[in-house]
């Protein structure tokens, strides 16, 4: 299925050996379900590399992008309990988006997830992104693919200081497309034709950050 909502939160990150555990642990039983009980919030996936770094991505979807810069959410990013200042101090190569969803299309959620990250040049959005998603049509139809997706940073809403990010250094990125299918092999291959061509030479300023993740936690808030 398409992405739920219009908009995204989008974070890369790292974790410390040391603290892997208790990351996993504060995710699932704390964390996630923290942020999926905020109004608005309509659902939040974790997923680990296959390769790429770096090593985690989470997802958190959200109705619309007023909800990312609301009351309930800046609350909670303003009064990080215990457990989640420990969590994160283990935290490393942190990047994080508050985007809006552009384009997402699908037929379900898939185990399987390729990120791609990278910036546009000014003058080149509208017709780089018109040029994306005319090949993210075509990539829905490949074997083994659920859903395809383009997010755009709001760099404003990205870079807002909360005490949930104190004494981290947060990189925000700005074009994601997100590729979920249900085999590793398909969703590469779909990604190689997505890049067939090149998006610089359709007004990407450089080639995507590529990473591959597989599906490990997922909360879906049905009450809404």
């Amino acid at each position: 299925m398409a992405l739920l909502g219009r908009a995204v939160v989008a974070i890369w990150n790292d974790i410390l050996p040391e603290g892997k555990a208790n990351f996993i642990e504060w995710h699932n039983r704390e964390h996630i379900p923290e942020r999926v009980g905020i109004p608005g919030f309509l659902r939040g996936r974790r997923y680990e590399a296959y390769y790429g770094e770096p090593a985690y991505y989470t997802l958190y979807e959200a109705e619309d992008a007023g909800v990312l810069v609301g009351k309930g959410y800046l609350e909670r990013l303003n009064s990080p309990t215990r457990w989640t200042k420990e969590a994160t101090s283990a935290f490393r190569n942190t990047t994080r988006g508050v985007c809006e969803t552009v384009f997402s299309k699908g037929i379900g959620d898939g185990g399987v997830m390729m990120t791609l990250r990278f910036d546009a040049e000014a003058d080149k959005r509208e017709p780089l992104s018109e040029y994306i998603q005319k090949r993210l049509s075509e990539v829905a139809g490949h074997y083994a693919i659920s859903g395809v997706h383009l997010c755009i940073a709001d760099a404003a809403a990205s870079g807002i200081e909360t005490a949930e990010k104190k004494g981290r250094e947060v990189g925000v990125p700005n074009w994601i497309i997100m590729i979920e299918g249900s085999e590793t092999a398909a969703v590469d291959a779909a990604t190689d034709h997505l890049l067939h061509g090149g998006l610089v030479a359709h007004g990407a300023i450089e080639e995507p950050v590529r990473g591959l993740y597989r599906l490990e936690y997922c909360l879906t808030d049905f009450s809404r």
